[in-house]
Formats: C-alpha cells, sequence, structure tokens
C-alpha cells in the first residue's frame, strides 16, 4: 500500500528510559511502514532538558498551542536521587504538569478494555473516565520548611492595597508549610471540558471534591460546576437522558466501587492523579490506560497515563530483553494521529488509527501479552515487547490485505 500521506505535523515529545525504547520500536514497526510521518520533535529526555535549563518543554508546549495536536513519551520528574544519577543542575519540574499549566487542559484518562482481563471489582463492567483538573493545587504550591517556633499566616494584598490576613498556625518548633492556590477561569475551563466530554461520549458525569471540609477552595470548584450546569447543561444532558451530580470524595470512592461503570467522574488535580492510578491498576495494568490533554482552545496531548518503567530499563541496559507492555504508548500515537486526520479530514489517517488499536485488541484476544497481562489473565506464556509489536502489525497488515 502508498504510505499514508499528513499535510499538518504532530508534536512529538521524545521522553525516558524503557518508555523512549518502546517509543523507537513503536515508529519503527507500526506507524512509519504505513505513514509519511509528519512531526515537529522535541526531546524531553532529562538530559536534554538539563541542557536546555528545561526551555525544551515549554518551546513544546508553545507547539501544541500552535499545531493543536501533540503525542507525548513517559518523561522523569526529579527528585533528589535524580539529581544525583543525571548530575542534574536543579530539580526541574513535572514536564507534565508544566505543559497542563501551559495549555490549561483538563486530562482524560480511560483504561482500555479487553474480554481476556477481568477487571478486579467484579461489578465494573464498561470502563471509567477519569477527568483531572489539570491546574494548580500542590503541584502549583509553595512550601517552607519551618527551622523553629514562629507564626504561619496566610496573607492576601488586593489590587488597591487593602489586605487580608488570618493566622495558619503558631509554630513552637518545626514543621512544615504550604500553599495551593487555583483560579476562576481554569476551574471554569475545566467544567466545561468535563460537561462537553460526557456529552460526546453520552456518559453520565459525577464531580467529587471535600468541600464540607475545604469549603472556600473546593466549594468554589462546586459553585462553578453547580452554575454551569444550571445556566448551560442541564437541558443537553436530559435531553441525551444523561445525569450531573456531586458528592463528596469519600462517598464517590464508596459508589464507584460498587457501580458497573461507564460514566465520567471529574476530580480535582492530585485526587485526579490518584484516582486514575487505581481504576487503571484495578481494570488490569496501568500499561492499558488512555490519556488525552484537552485545553479550552481545543489543543489536545495524548499520552500514556503511567511512568518510565524504570526497572524495565535498568534491566534492558544489562542486555536483557524487556517484556514491557507497549499498548498505552501506542493508544497514545494513535489518538494523536486519528485527532490529526480529524482536523486535517485524512479520512485515511485516522482509520488508520482504529485499525492499529484494533489489531492491539486482537492480538491479545488472540492470546499475545506481555508479562505484566499474561500474568493477570493467567494460562499465558508472555512475549517480549517486539515480538508483541510484531504481532499487532501482522494483523495490521491484515486488516489491509497486505499478506
Amino acid at each position: 500500500m502508498d504510505k499514508i500521506r499528513m499535510t499538518t505535523p504532530i508534536v512529538e515529545m521524545d521522553g525516558d528510559e524503557m518508555t523512549r525504547i518502546l517509543w523507537r520500536m513503536i515508529k519503527d514497526e507500526l506507524l512509519l511502514p504505513f505513514i509519511d510521518l509528519k512531526t515537529e520533535y522535541y526531546d524531553l529526555g532529562l538530559s536534554h532538558r538539563d541542557e536546555t535549563d528545561d526551555v525544551v518543554t515549554f518551546d513544546a508546549g508553545h507547539a501544541v498551542s500552535r499545531l493543536k495536536v501533540g503525542v507525548k513519551c513517559a518523561t522523569i520528574t526529579p527528585n533528589r536521587a535524580r539529581v544525583e544519577e543525571y548530575n542534574l543542575k536543579t530539580m526541574y519540574p513535572s514536564p507534565n504538569g508544566t505543559i497542563r499549566s501551559m495549555l490549561d487542559g483538563t486530562t482524560f484518562r480511560t483504561p482500555i478494555v479487553t474480554g481476556r482481563l477481568q477487571p478486579n471489582v467484579r461489578t465494573w463492567k464498561k470502563p471509567i473516565t477519569v477527568a483531572r483538573h489539570s491546574y494548580g493545587d500542590i503541584y502549583k504550591g509553595v512550601e517552607y520548611r519551618v527551622p523553629g517556633p514562629g507564626l504561619a499566616e496566610l496573607v492576601f494584598t488586593a489590587g488597591d492595597g487593602s489586605v487580608w490576613r488570618k493566622t495558619i498556625h503558631e509554630f513552637a518548633g518545626p514543621g512544615v508549610l504550604q500553599g495551593v492556590h487555583n483560579r476562576d477561569d481554569s476551574i471554569e475551563s475545566f467544567a466545561h471540558a468535563c460537561f462537553r466530554y460526557a456529552l460526546s461520549v453520552g456518559q453520565d458525569l459525577w464531580f467529587s471534591a471535600k468541600d464540607t471540609i475545604s469549603k472556600q477552595y473546593d466549594g468554589r470548584f462546586r459553585e462553578v460546576f453547580d452554575a454551569l450546569y444550571q445556566t448551560q447543561y442541564r437541558p443537553l444532558f436530559e435531553q441525551a437522558g444523561l445525569t450531573y451530580f456531586y458528592t463528596l470524595n469519600d462517598d464517590a470512592v464508596a459508589r464507584v466501587m460498587r457501580s458497573e461503570g461507564g460514566f465520567v467522574w471529574a476530580l480535582k488535580n492530585y485526587d485526579g492523579d490518584l484516582m486514575s492510578d487505581m481504576i487503571s491498576a484495578a481494570f488490569g495494568s496501568l500499561a492499558m490506560m488512555t490519556s488525552v490533554l484537552v485545553s479550552p482552545q481545543e489543543c489536545y496531548v495524548f499520552e500514556a497515563a503511567h511512568g518510565t518503567v524504570t526497572r524495565h530499563y535498568y534491566r534492558y541496559l544489562k542486555g536483557e530483553t524487556p517484556s514491557t507492555n507497549p499498548m498505552a504508548t501506542i493508544f497514545a500515537w494513535t489518538g494523536a494521529l486519528a485527532k490529526r486526520g480529524e482536523l486535517d479530514g485524512i479520512a485515511e489517517l485516522t482509520d488508520f488509527a482504529h485499525r492499529l488499536e484494533a489489531a492491539c485488541l486482537s492480538a491479545i484476544e488472540d492470546g499475545v501479552m506481555t508479562r505484566d497481562i499474561a500474568l493477570l489473565a493467567g494460562g499465558v506464556e508472555p512475549v517480549d515487547s517486539l515480538s508483541f509489536l510484531k504481532a499487532i502489525r501482522q494483523r495490521l497488515e491484515c486488516s489491509y490485505n497486505l499478506h
């Protein structure tokens, strides 16, 4: 077959460790043989971020704003150990957090479901999408290590010079402080994105927070969601036969565990981070979770929801053949390609993305699995990553009658 041609590049953001290896394998085995792939490449590997003083991360974010579609490999957010390991100039922030803040987006994470893997929660019949607000909270937090006795205050100086202050705590000894914030416009963008996404997939929307304790902070989130629902989205939800409701986080967790799934669960930033990992693990594997960041300007960044698979990478460096699951990374590429095809009116590109996803699921249904899901399925001999990719390619070629 002739290679599928693209007209507009995708912003390609390379990453770290084992996922960086898989990134190249996926491109070589599943993309470049079929597509005249056009990307604008940014190396977000930790060493290159250090070389550029993290400017490359901001350049990538601006590129997404310009080109509208990006695909991102998993990256390292360094801690003190990583600073020493990579001899870094400083402890750089999360590239995901930087790009999310730049785009003011909402992250939607959904499990990749296959009949060969049964969720750990026996009542779950349909995937649960976690909608995570991707601005503020602890990811924009300001921290201080309190050295000894003293008074900690929350102070706000208004534009007119007036000052509001309140005591946080009077320390009798050492401790820690943290200040977090959010913005009304970002909360509103988050709410709009959640309502629109739920309508687009035809699923109920749940929103949960803790406004009984955080009456101002979490309470503001609830107020914005309620106001937008009543003034804009209620008729649309009722017409579609869908439901929106708010509940407390602890109640939501209990409801989720008793549910059949098949809904969108909106959460604040860190809550969404935690719950998406819980949902993905309970459905099978962190490597079986899609993730897309959607901005108010309709920019999209597709990525895997998991990390850089460090342990596999160290084994790989020792010469071992990895059995790392590439599914979420493949689906990041297919999501980006499908969206690029949709925006540019290239039906062949969108169709290719759907065929590749179907080939991935077909391989798993036929018992071709990497170690993580082979253990979950039981009675299946795992294959290495490259063998898994070749099995997918074989099925993809069959869909085009290339055998």
